[in-house]
């Protein structure tokens, strides 16, 4: 299992919007056959894959696989009558399919053939892996993670005029805050997301790039997804400049010249209902936008104020806090969040299931304010 949880790791940034599936035929004996994995251009399922190299091997073969075997027609035919009719004898599945409205059938249809099947195993593993997918299946919209690098006392820049990033992470003039191995590590949770969000005050300040740096193959280019009220994205960026039909603007005002400019560089630019009394776009509504893309993972890498609207509006589901060993203090320098504020410790955002990582002298907090799963099984229950 920890093979296939391995194989369908290599699917990331390839299968989306299916989910990472990862499978290992083993025969009777024990002895290992073969494997696949999914990557959404083959079409083919994990199962699949390894069925068409085992060829007539099957007979009595155990299947692992990290995600129960499909029992609808979708792109393809159901697998479970693959797997029936290659003689399949036992199936180790590490979780359910999120997707409420076939979760648990494969399992039923696999038993109703007399095949022993076993759920569970490295259940935790896979379901974190999935998690993007359990979040789009179901709320038909992407799993959102703020991200941000800071110092201890919660400050991602210094006062307007200084030289680090409201990234927490450098910026054209230089001076990050975080250390080389964080930043790294960012790449790493880009190359695993859809789409990466910034406001435009990020791309005045930073003029920022907004890719994916890890080299390694996507299906689809990083969406680069812009908050811009006024449609104020200078022509003059490095976002503008490298457009490649993966630049999406979101506005709540568009002024007819400026909108024309835009998408005559091939940028996207669309018109949201208003979200806050000072006329920015409706975060909720973009992220239903971003649903109907397909868009299963979203970063937000955004500043003060966009990080306050993404929790005010209760958009985030995953936290991803980097911490360097410095301390800004003063009343200029950029807080994590600005805004209104939580005004009381019962209203505050609430994050759990936490996990620290260390990146040199650096460390993260990764966790939770929405289980993805939980919808998930409200709907199946349901």
């Amino acid at each position: 299992m920890h093979r296939a949880l391995e194989l369908a790791q290599r699917g990331c940034a390839q299968a989306s919007p299916n989910p990472l599936v990862g499978a290992v035929l083993i025969d009777p004996t024990g002895n290992f056959i073969c494997e696949g994995f999914h990557t959404y251009e083959n079409r083919k399922h994990a199962e699949i894959v390894a069925l068409e190299q085992a060829g007539d091997k099957t007979k009595g073969a155990t299947l692992y696989i990290n995600l129960e075997p499909c029992s609808h027609v979708g792109r393809t035919g159901p697998c479970v009558d693959e797997l029936i009719h290659a003689g399949i004898s036992r199936v180790f599945a590490a979780m359910r399919d999120p997707n409420p409205l076939v979760s648990g059938r494969g399992f039923e249809r696999l038993r109703a053939a007399r095949i022993e099947v076993h759920e569970g195993l490295l259940q935790a593993e896979a379901r974190k892996l999935n998690e993007a997918f359990a979040k789009f299946i179901v709320a038909k919209r992407p799993l959102v993670t703020l991200k941000a690098g800071m110092t201890l006392d919660g400050k991602i820049a210094p006062p307007p005029g200084g030289s680090i990033s409201i990234f927490g992470a450098g910026g054209a003039t230089g001076g990050w805050i975080t250390s080389e191995e964080a930043r790294a590590h960012v790449q790493e949770l880009r190359h695993g997301s859809d789409a990466i969000m910034v406001g435009v005050g990020t791309v005045v300040a930073d003029d920022p790039l907004l890719t994916d740096r890890t080299g390694l193959p996507r299906r689809r280019p990083l969406l680069r997804v812009i908050m811009d009220s006024r449609l104020r994205l200078p022509l003059e960026s490095r976002l503008v400049k490298t457009v490649k039909d993966d630049l999406l603007v979101f506005c709540s005002f568009a002024e007819e010249k400026k909108r024309r400019e835009l998408e005559d560089r091939g940028i996207r630019v669309e018109q949201v209902r208003l979200g806050t009394p000072d006329g920015r776009p409706d975060l909720p509504s973009i992220l239903a936008r971003l649903g109907e893309l397909e868009i299963t993972s979203m970063i937000i890498e955004g500043g003060a104020l966009l990080n306050w609207t993404a929790l005010a509006t209760d958009s985030v589901d995953k936290i991803f806090l980097y911490y360097a060993p410095k301390i800004l203090a003063g009343t200029g320098s950029v807080p994590f969040a600005a805004g209104a504020g939580f005004q009381k410790i019962s209203e505050a955002a609430y994050v759990r299931n936490i996990t620290l990582h260390r990146f040199g002298e650096d460390f993260a907090v990764e966790g939770y304010l929405h289980d993805p799963y939980e919808e998930a099984d409200v709907h199946r229950h349901h």
